[in-house]
């Protein structure tokens, strides 16, 4: 693997050296999706690097008004790729967005809010380290078609593995519902798709752990090693990119939303945590539940305590709860626990008396989430949890190491479940951000930003449309 240039000489020699002809200068918008814009490869000197270029950001989701528009994209040097998917010979960077006014990173860009985060947790002299280990599921489709018109409105995705396709797919290989955990081929029909997506992961700086089937059909997951807050959140960036780039390679396309077959398991973004102080591990404790140290259990009972608002951030489209419902192995139940799948948080015990290995896993995130304003959140929730030494048995959160949805209906009533929609995690976020704050991380401002964007840009227009199913239920009434 080839050394990561960190200075601006060093970042200018990578691109001859890699005879690009063209520099792509990548950035996340607030909603969380990768934007780019390229410049030729002969026209980069130390002084664009260091300087930056000019963009207006009032024509990008959640950042400017159109009277203060002008913003600079500053290439990160240690984010510099070779782009395998651009047929000219390209460079890419990762870019921090520089407000040129304030002379200071735009408070709207969601890596700078990361950067807070992780400035927040050194200053607070708890840890020097956050580790974020997330796992994205997504689909792969064969073909999908959608239409939203004042007339006419549907949508249609189809894969070969498709159970619904058992009468028409000539193999007689689909999948039967919920039957597609670690299936080979031919059942399998994206095995050499994931292993060439997990090839190109490598080569962008991402080893891969492990890439299988999941439970639904074309459904998949592909686990790259973790690593810092930052660094996650663009790995994540990265991640999506290439899966969906892979996928089209072969004729395939790639959906990360949470629920897009009705009936099947959704596509969580489990999210695995630890904190470390210099080279120690601090989640592990010998003699703890599950081997987790005090330390954990109050970072759990941040999570826990402020989990609804979390969700603003951690599970942020309406489609994200229609995979947040009972069974479908949804993590809906506000509660921890060891191998406990059911449970908003687990705690892996794969590798006993492993100190590095030891982590907590936060189930309710999903990938539609914008990794850098999730796993922020997430690390602040957890920070408060500390600093207010929030225990989570004490708080009745458990732990709880049967299947809850097979407990007593007594038992049950004493586990809480998580927002069963948008609207109820923004109401949530509304009322409990005070621990998003602290240390300057997210501003009140940004929190009022994202509330009102997903209230008007997302939930409502949601809201006020008829919806397919309605026809079903009351056309004939």
């Amino acid at each position: 693997m080839r050394k990561t240039p960190l200075s601006a000489k060093e970042a200018v020699a990578f691109i001859r050296e890699c005879g690009a002809k063209m520099v792509d200068l990548k950035f996340t918008d607030v909603p969380g999706q990768w934007q780019h814009t390229t410049i030729p490869a002969d026209h980069v000197d130390e002084g664009t690097i260091a300087d930056g270029i000019g963009f207006d950001g009032s024509s990008i989701r959640g950042f400017q008004s159109i009277h203060e528009s002008d913003m600079v994209l500053k290439p990160d040097c240690s984010t510099a790729m070779r782009d395998p998917f651009r047929t000219v010979p390209t460079v890419s960077f990762v870019c921090d967005v520089f407000d040129p006014v304030e002379q200071d990173g735009c408070a709207r860009d969601p890596r700078g809010i990361a950067r807070k985060a992780e400035a927040y947790l050194r200053d607070s002299g708890i840890a020097t380290t956050a580790f974020f280990g997330p796992e994205a599921e997504f689909h792969y489709f064969d073909r999908v078609s959608y239409e939203n018109t004042s007339s006419r409105s549907f949508y249609e995705v189809d894969t070969k593995e498709g159970s619904w396709n058992s009468a028409v797919e000539p193999t007689g290989y689909t999948l039967r519902p919920k039957e597609g955990y670690f299936p080979v081929p031919p059942h399998d029909t994206q095995a050499d798709v994931r292993a060439e997506t997990a090839l190109a992961l490598a080569d962008w700086g991402m080893p891969v752990e492990v890439l299988h089937h999941e439970v639904g059909a074309s459904q998949a997951e592909i686990n790259f090693r973790r690593d810092t807050l930052l660094k996650t959140a663009d790995n994540v960036m990265a991640f999506k990119y290439i899966v969906k780039n892979v996928a089209m390679r072969h004729g395939k396309t790639v959906t990360f939303m949470p629920k897009p077959v009705f009936g099947d398991n959704g596509s969580g973004m489990h999210v695995h945590q630890s904190l470390w102080k210099d080279d120690a591990p601090l989640f592990y404790d010998a003699a703890g539940y599950a081997e987790a140290s005090q330390l954990m259990l109050y970072y759990i009972g941040g999570l826990l305590t402020h989990i609804d608002s979390l969700l603003a951030f951690c599970a942020p489209t309406t489609n994200s709860y229609k995979r947040l419902v009972p069974h479908y192995e949804a993590p809906v139940n506000v509660a921890f626990s060891a191998r406990n799948r059911s449970a908003a948080i687990r705690i892996p015990v794969f590798h006993r008396g492993k100190p590095a290995t030891k982590r907590l896993e936060f189930r309710p995130p999903d990938p539609t989430a914008n990794p850098y304003l999730a796993f922020s959140a997430l690390l602040c929730a957890g920070i408060d949890g500390i600093k207010r030494k929030i225990d989570p048995t004490a708080a009745g959160f458990g732990p709880i190491d049967e299947n809850i949805y097979e407990l007593s209906d007594e038992r049950a009533r004493t586990v809480r479940s998580v927002p069963g929609s948008l609207r109820q995690a923004l109401d949530a976020l509304a009322n409990d951000h005070e621990y998003l704050v602290q240390g300057g991380v997210f501003s009140e401002a940004f929190i009022k930003m994202w509330i009102d964007y997903k209230m008007e840009r997302e939930l409502r227009p949601v809201e006020i449309r008829p919806h397919p199913y309605e026809f079903y239920l009351y056309y004939d009434c």
